[in-house]
């Protein structure tokens, strides 16, 4: 089977060569799929889209148009695909639905970590011989009060990892976790936790009642020298509250890998034309706030997980069966 693969990173596209060698006829593209791009896709059955992609009706008309009849997402989360469309349109859509959830939780404590003891700021300054320590007071971890929004797998990985850390655990989900609780976390309503808490970090999907879960009015309830980290979805907070509030001097730091209007910015250059984003500008200058291009999942382990399940998702669409991935069935004459 042929497959045109959108958004491939330059680390990513040895090991999807090599995944799909002997197996499938593999193209990689580093653009991103979205109605102007999926005009590329025409004569592929099958495409592979990085996270970022825009796969909204008219993106899935136009693949469909071409002879597309497999989405295979190399991503978990699935919010920007439109899956009704999909399956009108007969597309079969199949996304990962694990990969380590120590890539993020690692990444979302070194996020914390980074902004905790001015990490960013401090390199800087070496590099320009100012050894000085004005301005890098930090925090000892220990003994603080951590606030876990999301306690799946990665949530409770985040939630050993600040164990370890010797902190008093606070978890918010729908359902307790039992390793969290055997770790020692008191689960509790969401304003206690973010009232309490010293570090807030989140660890839930992205659906409409998880959207701006972070608003103005949460980030009220935040204590004045807290820090917060996503390494989730950017969805889940209102960046223009979040900058009011960074404005208004509230918030010891914030780490953010995601943004909610990070899709044709991350996993660019724009060091030339910069951006037209105020919000994403605006937070990029505060001297507290670290911000990655959505990177955590971006370990040689996690990113070999999420090739070996999109190679499983195009073998098993080829053979006409369906797996724990599948979002949206396979259509078979």
């Amino acid at each position: 089977m042929e497959i045109l693969a959108y958004g491939v990173q330059a680390d990513e596209r040895p090991l999807l060569e090599k995944a799909f060698a002997g197996r499938h006829e593999l193209r990689c593209l580093d653009v991103f799929l979205n109605r102007d791009t999926a005009p590329l896709a025409a004569g592929y059955p099958a495409v592979s889209s990085s996270v970022n992609a825009e796969l909204d009706a008219g993106t899935l008309a136009r693949l469909a148009a071409g002879g597309t009849r497999l989405v295979a997402q190399r991503s978990t989360g699935f919010n920007n695909i439109d899956l009704e469309a999909a399956a009108e349109l007969g597309l079969t859509v199949g996304r990962v639905s694990h990969y380590s959830p120590y890539a993020v939780a690692e990444h979302a404590w070194a996020l914390a970590l980074a902004v905790n003891r001015r990490l960013t700021r401090a390199a800087n300054r070496s590099r320009e011989f100012d050894f000085r320590l004005d301005g890098l007071l930090g925090r000892d971890i220990h003994g603080m009060t951590v606030g876990v929004i999301g306690t799946g797998k990665i949530g409770e990985c985040f939630a050993r990892i600040a164990h370890g850390f010797g902190t008093e655990l606070l978890g918010w989900d729908l359902a307790e976790n039992p390793a969290c609780v055997a770790l020692g976390m008191t689960y509790t309503e969401l304003p206690a936790l973010l009232s309490r808490a010293d570090l807030v970090s989140l660890h839930v999907p992205l659906v409409p009642d998880t959207r701006h879960l972070i608003d103005a009015a949460a980030l009220a309830r935040m204590k004045d020298d807290a820090i917060l980290v996503n390494s989730s979805r950017g969805g889940l907070v209102d960046s223009a509250a979040l900058v009011e509030t960074l404005r208004a001097g509230r918030l010891a730091g914030v780490g953010l890998d995601v943004y909610e209007e990070e899709t044709g910015v991350f996993f660019t250059d724009r060091s030339i034309e910069g951006i037209s984003d105020d919000v994403l500008a605006r937070l990029v200058t505060f001297p507290h706030v670290v911000v990655t291009s959505h990177q955590a999942y971006f370990t040689s382990t996690a990113v070999g997980q999420i090739i070996d399940a999109t190679v499983r998702n195009v073998d098993d669409f080829a053979a006409g069966r369906r797996n724990e991935n599948t979002l949206v069935p396979a259509v078979h004459p």
